[in-house]
């Protein structure tokens, strides 16, 4: 007992290792059941597929013109789609008592949650990556070049990322994750589809127009157009940014505040 009692404890983790390894954890989980990978490859091929084949001819006259507006919107809507599943993993984990034994662990106490939006990262690369390569392929080209793509892809996942922590503050106080998939596509709906992703808003309405512009998603795909487009301005931009730390704000600290009273 004197040797064990002497024996030197290692360091405990650092919040970044911390984080890193779960966020290890959640791409192992993709790697163990790959069958949740189904709506991350569905719904970038099925939206880019299905809104340019059949709206392009009747909106922009070709499917090809169409494609160069639609392509950007899309690029958003897959990944801002696919945000919701933070809550919905989350959630699993709670109801099976996993997070019951990462609090038993002497490691920073919001790691877990922050380590699976890391590792949420991956399902996002993998939907943007299926949504410009089927684009190009279909015929899309980006004037910005590949840093201007680079750029977009960067912004959509910055705000993805930040997007996810409202999600996982609704998967903290829901009791299912059916409960929290469905709450989140009812508000995800007329969010995405309330904006300039499939057309312009000047043709809605006014009331319209006026929620279309006010909508982040629309200030969203209006900076990826652009930087695509290589005709972003500084203010689209800083739009996205402040939008994104504002969720940040708001839901970064309730999720903590949720996790810590769980």
């Amino acid at each position: 007992m004197t040797a064990i009692a002497q024996r030197q404890r290692p360091a405990p983790a650092s919040p970044v290792a911390a984080s890193v390894a779960f966020a290890w954890r959640s791409l192992l989980k993709i790697k163990h059941v790959p069958e949740q990978l189904g709506d991350v490859i569905g719904i970038p091929l099925l939206f880019t597929l299905l809104f340019t084949y059949l709206f392009g001819g009747a909106l922009a006259g070709s499917t090809h013109g169409y494609l160069q507006f639609l392509l950007p919107g899309t690029l958003v809507l897959a990944v801002v789609f696919i945000t919701v599943y933070s809550g919905v993993t989350l959630n699993k984990d709670l109801a099976t008592g996993v997070f019951d034994r990462f609090r038993s662990l002497p490691v920073w106490r919001p790691a877990p949650i922050v380590g699976a939006l890391i590792g949420d990262l991956g399902r996002y690369l993998l939907a943007a990556g299926l949504v410009i390569g089927l684009g190009y392929a279909m015929g899309y080209r980006a004037h910005g070049g590949a840093a201007g793509v680079l750029a977009a892809l960067a912004l959509v996942l910055l705000f993805a990322s930040a997007l996810s922590w409202a999600w996982t503050a609704l998967g903290l106080v829901l009791r299912t994750p059916n409960a929290v998939m469905s709450i989140g596509f009812v508000i995800l709906f007329p969010v995405t589809f309330m904006s300039n992703v499939f057309v312009d808003p000047r043709t809605m309405p006014g009331w319209l127009h006026r929620l279309a512009g006010a909508n982040p998603v629309s200030h969203l795909v209006t900076a990826t157009r652009g930087l695509m487009a290589g005709t972003v301005t500084t203010a689209q931009v800083l739009w996205v940014l402040a939008a994104a730390a504002l969720l940040i704000a708001i839901f970064a600290p309730l999720t903590v505040l949720l996790y810590r009273r769980k």
